[in-house]
């Protein structure tokens, strides 16, 4: 029964993961296709509308998974915060699929004016979908793209968990979401020329090879021939490894002693109906 139990209880956070990063690309994927395709908006248009979608997607999926909505979050709550390590692997899934899926839902509506801007599917476009070294534009090669995804992931991860630690400053419950949309929101305006600020995996992976599937013979390299889309992915989970350690020599373990959230979870405050309570899939099932 308790094995039954936390099968569907696992069943519940994969969709939930999956429903969160949907509505995280539409937006984002979205944005871009209307800036870059479209020729309406610009960069501080892409910035917001990418923190906005993280925004709303934390939102969609936070009480039941924790809105992890990224590979690099979850491997890096499983390695410092407790994440159970065999969630990982299909919390990834999930969030790649989710974003694969809204990725295909923007190449669909927003055809004509991708064909009409870049017949050939080329470059051009090609970074509506993936991140490209310097936006495609810009000399920045494969390594300095790397390292610009490492420094990303590093801060995105050493700010999620200082904001989501009971012990310190964090917001409350309700307002998590908006404040991981504006850490978002700040990284994209600071931290865009190198490499785009993927930052997630699944962000850059499951748009790419809904690109490729749709068109975009070039898909997985960059402006320079040379193979790329591994670089969104290896650079991310770096980062974020590196970014939530930092946080816990430079920050948690001066924190005084408290209770934190069940781990990868948003808190439940104390009035609300559930508080206190052991979910169903947790270790302790």
């Amino acid at each position: 029964m308790a094995e039954s139990v936390r099968a569907r209880g696992l069943l519940g956070e994969l969709a939930a993961e999956f429903a969160g990063t949907m509505i995280l690309i539409l937006f984002g994927t979205g944005v871009v296709a209307q800036v870059v395709a479209g020729g309406i908006g610009d960069h501080d248009s892409i910035a917001w509308a990418w923190g906005l979608g993280v925004t709303l997607g934390v939102y969609v999926a936070a009480r039941i998974s924790g809105a992890h909505l990224n590979p690099a979050v979850t491997v890096a709550l499983a390695a410092f915060k407790g994440f159970p390590w065999r969630k990982v692997l299909p919390y990834s899934l999930a969030q790649t699929a989710g974003a694969f899926v809204a990725a295909l839902v923007v190449r669909w509506n927003y055809t004509e004016v991708l064909h009409a801007a870049d017949p050939g599917l080329t470059i051009k476009t090609q970074g509506v979908f993936s991140t490209l070294p310097g936006n495609g534009t810009l000399p920045v090669g494969t390594w300095g793209a790397l390292r610009d995804q490492v420094i990303g992931t590093a801060i995105l991860l050493l700010l999620v968990l200082a904001v989501s630690d009971l012990r310190n400053s964090a917001p409350a419950a309700n307002l998590a979401p908006f404040v991981v949309g504006l850490i978002v929101v700040a990284i994209g305006m600071a931290w865009g020329t190198d490499a785009g600020y993927a930052i997630n995996p699944a962000r850059d992976f499951g748009p790419r090879l809904a690109s490729f599937l749709t068109g975009y013979e070039t898909a997985w390299q960059d402006q320079y021939g040379r193979l790329y889309f591994w670089v969104p992915i290896v650079g991310p989970l770096i980062g974020g490894l590196l970014g939530a350690g930092l946080y816990q020599i430079m920050v948690a373990r001066f924190l005084p002693p408290g209770e934190e959230p069940e781990a990868g979870r948003v808190p439940v405050p104390a009035d609300e109906p559930g508080a206190g309570r052991v979910p169903a899939d947790s270790e302790a099932a």
